[in-house]
């Protein structure tokens, strides 16, 4: 098992996923939520059994598979639809990144888990060592889902608003790179944190650079 499990995490547009890219390219191993939430409603899996007693039929297509397009519309027009299916996904699936990290190889690992602060924080995962949020200000965000995306404006602040805000996820991390420049500069910080990363396996002691 790795040392130190370090959670990446963000809001939509922040750079997540370039981030994990950079600590990949470093040889650190990575393991992410979303490649978990499908493993978990996999055929035969008890959380898809679970699914399908709380929402019926219709949340399975005709291969038997979880219906994402039928369940997405269901859980954004039904607040209560989407907290039981929060409710019934987020166990299995913390269980499955722990299992999963505690085969990881190397000095540290990463977990990726866009919707951390969304899905209780650390009180819910109290087996990660730190947090570090890839942070970048809303305005950056509104231009990167149009340019990305294609959303308008309107649609564009729906997509922030729905998730945690700016504030409740840095009030949770214990490292924070603003992802608001270059991929160059994203890589260069990242390399930085790599170091960081790699100089807390085997000792106790929080190097200054996160202390300040």
């Amino acid at each position: 098992m790795a040392g130190v499990l370090v959670a990446v995490t963000g809001g939509v547009a922040s750079g997540k996923s370039a981030a994990t890219r950079v600590f990949e390219s470093l040889g650190v191993a990575v393991i992410d939520a979303d490649v978990a939430a499908r493993a978990v409603v996999e055929p035969g899996q008890p959380a898809l059994a679970a699914v399908a007693g709380r929402f019926g039929p219709s949340a399975l297509g005709p291969d038997g598979r979880l219906d994402r397009a039928a369940m997405r519309q269901r859980v954004f027009a039904d607040p209560q639809a989407r907290a039981d299916l929060e409710a019934l996904l987020h166990p299995p699936i913390r269980a499955w990144l722990r299992q999963a990290c505690a085969e990881a190889p190397g000095p540290y690992a990463v977990v990726a888990i866009p919707l951390l602060a969304e899905g209780g924080g650390r009180a819910a995962y109290p087996w990660l060592q730190r947090i570090l949020v890839i942070d970048v200000p809303e305005a950056v965000q509104m231009a990167r889902l149009q340019a990305r995306d294609g959303a308008d404006a309107a649609l564009a602040r729906k997509m922030i608003a729905a998730q945690a805000s700016r504030r409740q996820r840095l009030a949770m991390a214990d490292d924070v790179v603003v992802n608001d420049g270059s991929l160059a500069d994203l890589e260069a910080a990242i390399q930085r944190l790599h170091l960081q990363y790699s100089a807390l396996v085997g000792g106790t002691s929080v190097p200054k650079a996160f202390r300040d």
